[in-house]
C-alpha cells in the first residue's frame, strides 16, 4: 500500500506541472542549444580550430611539415632502426592499413569546427560587424587550409560543409579546389587590410590574416593548376565564375605592395641557431636571431605571413616536427652534447641527402645558412658520434632550420640539464619550463613553423609573372648576383634552395611532374648504418602518384563510399 500511495504522490506531482519543468536551461555542458551565443563562444570555436594545424605528437605521420620533407628528394629517412614509420613514410610505404589515420581524422577535425561556427553565424550575438568579419575570415581561412592539406595528401577526399554527418563519396579535384579557392576568396574579402608593423602581431601571432590568405590562394593554384594540367579554378554555385593566373597574380601584387611584409635582412637571422651567441658560425658571420616572441621580441619578424605557434603548456603543443629532426644521441659511445654545441637532442630523422649540398653553390650561404655539415670545421663542432643508437642513413649532413637548439647561460645560478652552463634554448629563454618539466629534451622545442614567408610570395609572383624580379629580391637578400632572364629552371633552384626543410619541395616536385628527380637523387648513395657505410636508393613509387593511403578504418566506415587511391591495395606499398 505504501508504495501505490508513493506512486500515486509521483504521478500527482508531475501532471501538476507545466512543460517548462523539463525545459531547463543546460548549465554544465555546451551543446549547439545554447553555444555559440556571443562573440566570446565564436572565438573559443576558432582557437579550437587552429589547434589541429600542430599536429599529434603521438603520430609523427599526422604532421604536414614532417611528412613533406621525408617524403622530398632532399631527404632519407633516418632515425634508429626501429623507425620504421618514419623510414616508410620516405620510401613511400606503410606499416600499417590506418598508418595516416590521425593525419585524416586531425585536418577532419578543423573542417567540423569551421563548418559548426560557418552554420552558426546568425545565431551569434556578434560584438560588431568587425568582428564578425574577422571571424569568420578566419575560419574560411582555416577551412581551405585543411581542405587543401587532405586534397594534396590525399587526392580525391570527401567535400562536406556542414556539421552535419553525412557519407559523401570523393569529390572529383575541380570541385575540391573550387571550394578552397572560394573560401579563400572569402577569407581575403572579410579579414582586415591590417599592414605588419613592428610588434603588431599581424602574420606572427598565429593567427590567418588577408595577407595569408592572398599567399595560400596563390599557393593553392600552383599546385591544382600545375598538377592537373588546368588553367584555370572554376567557382562552386550558381554565381560560378573562376580564378585565373591574373587574379592571382593582382591578389600577389595586393599582398608585396600593401601588407607591410618584407624580407629580413639576414637570411639566417630567421633562424633558432642563430641565437647561440658563443656558436663558432655566428660568431663568424655576425648572426643574431630574430627571434619569435619567445625572447621578448614579440611579433619583430616582418617576414613571416602565417606560422603555427607552438608554446610550453604541454607535449601536444610542442614542435615535435624539430624533435625528430635532430641529431641522435650524441651522448652515446663516449660523445657528449658539448661536443656538437649549439646542437640539441632529438631522434635523428630527416638526414640531408648529398646531392643537395653537393650541388647547391658554394657562394650561397643559405647553404651552411640551412645545412649542418658535421664535418665542416667552420661549423666549430668538437666531434660527432656516428651510429649513437643505431643511427642509419646518416650523411652527416642535417637540416639547421628545424632542430633542437641549446644555448649557454650567462646565470650562474642557473640549473643545466646538460651541465658546463648548456640548456636548451627555450629554457634559457623562459627559465620556468625547466623547472616545469623536470627536464624532458622530448619538451625543449617550441619553435613556431613558418607555413608561409614572404620570400616564397616574391618566388609565386615571377613564377606566375615569368619574370626575374622576384627571384632576384630574394638572391640579393643575400649577396647574389641577380640573373637577367626568366627561365623555368633558375625559378626551381631559387624555390629550392631558399624554402629548403620547409615543407614545400616535394609538392613543388609534384607540380612541375619531377618526381623522377625524387628517385634519381636518393639512389645509389653512400651513407652510415649503425656506423657501417653502405649504399642505399629509396625510389618514388609512381604508382601512389604522390598520395598517401586513405586510412582503411575509414574505408569501412563509409561502407565502401571511399574508395583506396592507387599504388596502396592490402597487399601494396608493405614496409
Amino acid at each position: 500500500m505504501k508504495k501505490i500511495f508513493c506512486l500515486i504522490a509521483c504521478f500527482c506531482i508531475f501532471a501538476s506541472c507545466s512543460d517548462s519543468f523539463l525545459d531547463t536551461e543546460n548549465l554544465t555542458k555546451k551543446d549547439s542549444g545554447v553555444f555559440p551565443k556571443k562573440t566570446e563562444d565564436a572565438e573559443q570555436i576558432l582557437t579550437a580550430m587552429y589547434r589541429p594545424a600542430m599536429g599529434d605528437p603521438n603520430s609523427p605521420q599526422s604532421s604536414t611539415l614532417l611528412i613533406a620533407e621525408l617524403m622530398s628528394d632532399d631527404r632519407f629517412g633516418g632515425g634508429g632502426t626501429d623507425d620504421h614509420d618514419i623510414q616508410a613514410i620516405a620510401a613511400f610505404k606503410k606499416t600499417s592499413e590506418n598508418m595516416y589515420a590521425r593525419y585524416w581524422s586531425l585536418r577532419w577535425e578543423g573542417i567540423y569546427r569551421a563548418n559548426f561556427l560557418l552554420n552558426c553565424d546568425d545565431n551569434i550575438q556578434w560584438d560588431s560587424e568587425a568582428v564578425r568579419n574577422q571571424v569568420l575570415g578566419e575560419t574560411y581561412f582555416l577551412r581551405a587550409y585543411y581542405y587543401f592539406e587532405l586534397a594534396r595528401a590525399f587526392g580525391n577526399v570527401p567535400l562536406v560543409l556542414s556539421p552535419d554527418p553525412v557519407n559523401n563519396a570523393q569529390a572529383l579535384p575541380a570541385e575540391m579546389y573550387g571550394q578552397i579557392v572560394s573560401d579563400l576568396k572569402n577569407a581575403i574579402e572579410k579579414l582586415p587590410a591590417e599592414k605588419w608593423t613592428a610588434g603588431s602581431g599581424v602574420g606572427t601571432d598565429g593567427h590567418a590574416t588577408k595577407w595569408a590568405a592572398e599567399a595560400l590562394m596563390a599557393r593553392v593554384f600552383l599546385f591544382y593548376t600545375g598538377y592537373y594540367n588546368q588553367e584555370t579554378v572554376t567557382l562552386p554555385g550558381e554565381a560560378g565564375g573562376s580564378i585565373g593566373k591574373q587574379d592571382v597574380i593582382a591578389y600577389l601584387d595586393d599582398c608585396i605592395n600593401n601588407s607591410g611584409h618584407s624580407l629580413v635582412p639576414e637570411f639566417r637571422n630567421l633562424w633558432p641557431y642563430s641565437a647561440a651567441k658563443d656558436y663558432k658560425y655566428n660568431i663568424d658571420n655576425k648572426l643574431k636571431w630574430i627571434g619569435d616572441g619567445a625572447d621578448g621580441a614579440a611579433f619583430s619578424n616582418p617576414e613571416v605571413l602565417f606560422a603555427v605557434k607552438h608554446s610550453g603548456n604541454d607535449w601536444s603543443a610542442r614542435n615535435n616536427d624539430a624533435l625528430f629532426f635532430s641529431l641522435r644521441y650524441q651522448d652515446d659511445k663516449g660523445g657528449s652534447w658539448e661536443n656538437c654545441y649549439p646542437y640539441g637532442e632529438g631522434w635523428g630523422c630527416g638526414t640531408v641527402v648529398k646531392e643537395l649540398y653537393e650541388n647547391w653553390p658554394v657562394e650561397d650561404p643559405r647553404r651552411s645558412g640551412s645545412i649542418l655539415n658535421v664535418d665542416d670545421a667552420k661549423e666549430g663542432l668538437v666531434s660527432y658520434v656516428d651510429g649513437g643508437q643505431n643511427q642509419v642513413y646518416d650523411t652527416h649532413l642535417w637540416n639547421k632550420k628545424y632542430t633542437a637548439i641549446d644555448t649557454k647561460s650567462d646565470d650562474p645560478e642557473y640549473t643545466s640539464y646538460l651541465g658546463k652552463g648548456i640548456e636548451p634554448l627555450y629554457w634559457h629563454l623562459i627559465p620556468a619550463f625547466e623547472t616545469a618539466q623536470n627536464p624532458d629534451y622530448q619538451s625543449n622545442n617550441l619553435q613556431d613553423w613558418f607555413v608561409i614567408r614572404f620570400s616564397d610570395v616574391l618566388l609565386m609572383s615571377s613564377e606566375l609573372k615569368k619574370d626575374v624580379n622576384g627571384i632576384n629580391q630574394v638572391r640579393a637578400r643575400v649577396g647574389l648576383a641577380p640573373i637577367s632572364a626568366y627561365s623555368d629552371e633558375a625559378l626551381q633552384n631559387e624555390r629550392r634552395w631558399e624554402l629548403a626543410f620547409e615543407g614545400i619541395r616535394y609538392y613543388d616536385l609534384l607540380r612541375w611532374h619531377k618526381e623522377d628527380l625524387i628517385t634519381s637523387h636518393r639512389s645509389n648513395v653512400k651513407v652510415l648504418n649503425q656506423a657501417v657505410e653502405t649504399v642505399v636508393s629509396v625510389p618514388f613509387r609512381k604508382e601512389t602518384k604522390g598520395f598517401l593511403p586513405i586510412p582503411d578504418q575509414e574505408i569501412q566506415k563509409s561502407q565502401g563510399v571511399l574508395k583506396q587511391n592507387g599504388g596502396w591495395a592490402s597487399n601494396e606499398g608493405n614496409f
